[in-house]
């Protein structure tokens, strides 16, 4: 999937949709399967930008993947270097630092056995059960992040 442009699968008007009522929920304190609503502040705009997300716990960190690729909220993170996660009044400041693709083949092995079931076809065939080198080839299409809580 790697090309001289970054890799991003644009979201669908259904997806568009979905991604609103996630993060409704998430919102108004029901987390579905442990997403959350995380908000970042836009790089150009500065105005806080929000977005269903899946939190992702490894080896005793706490990560965000970005399954579709270098999309804006990569792009934001990049800028920011953090956000706020929320599910209902439970609001929890991070800063996040993105890992370089050599250190995220167990977070996206776990990622993929974990959240695999929704997020399968954004990896262009690759799984849980891909070989290491089928995963860490995958790696530079899907930007991953270290989060730290700071409150």
């Amino acid at each position: 999937m790697s090309s001289s442009a970054p890799y991003y699968l644009k979201v669908s008007p259904l997806a568009v949709r979905l991604n609103g009522l996630i993060g409704w929920l998430a919102r108004h304190g029901l987390s579905l399967a442990g997403s959350a609503e995380m908000s970042v502040p836009g790089r150009k705009s500065g105005a806080m930008q929000r977005i269903p997300v899946n939190p992702h716990t490894c080896d005793g960190g706490q990560y965000l993947v970005s399954a579709r690729g270098h999309s804006q909220w990569v792009r934001n993170m990049r800028a920011a270097g953090g956000g706020e996660l929320r599910v209902g009044r439970k609001v929890r400041t991070f800063t996040a630092v993105e890992l370089p693709d050599a250190e995220k083949l167990p977070v996206l092995r776990t990622y993929l056995e974990r959240w695999g079931w929704q997020v399968d076809k954004f990896f262009d065939g690759v799984t849980s059960t891909s070989s290491d080198e089928e995963i860490t080839a995958c790696a530079p299409d899907h930007p991953v992040f270290r989060i730290t809580v700071t409150d």
